[in-house]
C-alpha cells in the first residue's frame, strides 16, 4: 500500500456520526439556497425543478468521495451549482474539505468555479425575488470567503493536532529506548560486579581444590588446613555475593544502591590475600605518592589487578605475577601485569569475560586495556587518565 500524502495524514478518521451530521448540514444549506427559487421553478418550468432536485441528490451522494478525490469532487459539485441550488450544500462541504489541505491553486480554482456557478444560477433561474446583481455577488463572495476560511482553520488545527500526536509518540518511543538502555547498562554493571566479586574467590577455591587432587602425600593436619582454607574462601565468596545482592536494592526504599567500592588503600590487602593463598606476586609501585590517586582510577586499577591475580591463579598456578604500577597527574596511570603462560590442560569456561568487563571499565574512564601474549608471558596492559570523574 502506498503511503499517505502529507495532507492525508492530517485527516482524522471519519466516524459514521461525523458523516451523518455533515450530510444533514449539506441538506439544510441546499434547502436554504434552493427555497427562493423552488416555487418559481415549479410554477414556470417543472423540468428545471426536477433537474435542480435530482442534481442536488446526486451531489449529496458524490460528496461522500470528497476525501478520496478532493479536487475533482469539489470542481464537479461547484460546477453543478450552475443548474442546481440544492447542490450548494454538497458543494460547500466539498470546498471546505479541499481547503483543509491548504493548497492555494486548487482552492482558488474551485472558488472561482463556485462564484461563477452561483452567479449564473442566481441570474438565470426563475425567481420571485427582485434581482440585485451587486448584492448577490457580494453575498456570494462573503459566503465563499467564510467557507474557505473555515476549511483553512480546520486544516491548520488538524495539522497541529497531528504534529502534537507525532511528538508525543516520538517522546514515548525515546523514553522507552532510554529505559531499555538503562536496563541494559544496569544488567552489564551487575554482571561486572558479580564477576569482580566472585571470580577471585572461586579461583582461589579451585586452585586449592585442584592441589588436593594431586597431593597424595598430605597428612591429616595438612588436609585439615587445606580444607579450612577452602571453607574460608567459600564463606568469603558467599558473604561477598550476599553483599552484592543486598546493596543492589534497598529493601526499605526500593532505590538501587552502589556496593561499597575498593579504594587505593585496599590494593595492598588484595595482594596480601593472594600471597596468603599461595600465589607469588611481585609489586613494582612507581605511583607519585605526593598526589592521591582519584577514587575512580583506584577502583579500576584494583579491578585490573584483581582480574590479573584471578587469571594467574587459574591458568598459571605457582608462577610469578609481576604487577607494575606507574602514575602521576601529568602522564596518567599505567598498569602492567605479566606472568608466564601456564602449561597443561586447564578449564577455561568463562575465560575472557572478565577481560571484556575490564576493557569496558577502562573505556568508560577514558582509557584503554590490552591483553595478550608476549613471548612466553601473558601480559595485561592498561592506561587510565588521572581524573577524578
Amino acid at each position: 500500500m502506498a503511503p499517505d500524502r502529507p495532507e492525508q495524514q492530517h485527516q482524522p478518521p471519519l466516524t459514521a456520526w461525523g458523516q451523518v451530521w455533515r450530510l444533514v448540514v449539506c441538506v439544510l444549506i441546499g434547502a436554504l439556497a434552493w427555497t427562493p427559487y423552488a416555487e418559481a421553478q415549479w410554477d414556470q418550468s417543472r423540468t428545471l425543478f426536477w433537474i435542480d432536485g435530482a442534481v442536488g441528490v446526486l451531489a449529496l451522494v458524490a460528496v461522500l468521495w470528497r476525501r478520496r478525490w478532493p479536487l475533482p469532487v469539489a470542481l464537479a459539485l461547484n460546477a453543478a451549482t450552475v443548474v442546481s441550488g440544492a447542490a450548494a450544500g454538497p458543494a460547500t462541504l466539498a470546498l471546505v474539505s479541499l481547503a483543509t489541505r491548504r493548497r492555494a491553486l486548487p482552492i482558488t480554482a474551485v472558488a472561482l468555479v463556485a462564484f461563477a456557478g452561483g452567479m449564473v444560477y442566481i441570474q438565470t433561474t426563475p425567481s420571485t425575488d427582485v434581482r440585485q446583481p451587486w448584492l448577490d455577488a457580494t453575498v456570494t463572495v462573503i459566503a465563499l470567503v467564510a467557507t474557505v476560511a473555515l476549511g483553512l482553520y480546520l486544516g491548520s488545527r488538524r495539522e497541529l493536532l497531528w504534529t502534537l500526536r507525532q511528538r508525543a509518540e516520538r517522546a514515548e518511543a525515546e523514553q522507552e529506548l532510554r529505559a531499555t538502555r538503562a536496563r541494559e547498562n544496569e544488567r552489564a554493571r551487575i554482571a561486572r560486579e558479580m564477576h569482580d566479586v566472585l571470580a577471585h574467590r572461586i579461583s582461589q577455591i579451585s586452585m586449592h581444590a585442584g592441589a588436593l587432587a594431586y597431593r597424595s602425600d598430605l597428612g591429616p593436619d595438612q588436609l585439615r588446613g587445606q580444607a579450612e582454607v577452602i571453607q574460608t574462601a567459600a564463606n568469603e565468596a558467599l558473604a561477598d555475593l550476599r553483599g552484592v545482592l543486598g546493596v543492589l536494592r534497598d529493601p526499605g526504599t526500593g532505590v538501587a544502591l552502589e556496593r561499597p567500592q575498593p579504594t587505593w588503600d585496599d590494593l595492598p590487602g588484595l595482594v596480601a590475600e593472594a600471597r596468603a593463598a599461595g600465589q607469588h606476586v611481585q609489586v613494582v609501585d612507581r605511583v607519585d605518592a605526593g598526589h592521591p590517586v582519584p577514587d575512580p582510577v583506584a577502583r579500576t586499577v584494583y579491578r585490573i589487578v584483581q582480574e590479573g591475580l584471578t587469571n594467574a591463579g587459574r591458568h598459571a598456578p605457582g608462577a610469578l605475577l609481576t604487577v607494575d604500577l606507574d602514575g602521576c597527574p601529568e602522564n596518567g596511570m599505567t598498569v602492567r601485569l605479566s606472568n608466564p603462560r601456564g602449561f597443561g590442560h586447564r578449564d577455561t569456561s568463562g575465560a575472557g569475560l572478565g577481560l571484556v568487563g575490564l576493557s569496558e571499565r577502562a573505556v568508560l574512564r577514558g582509557g584503554w586495556l590490552e591483553s595478550g601474549t608476549s613471548g612466553r608471558d601473558f601480559e595485561l596492559h592498561a592506561w587510565l587518565p588521572w581524573a577524578s570523574a
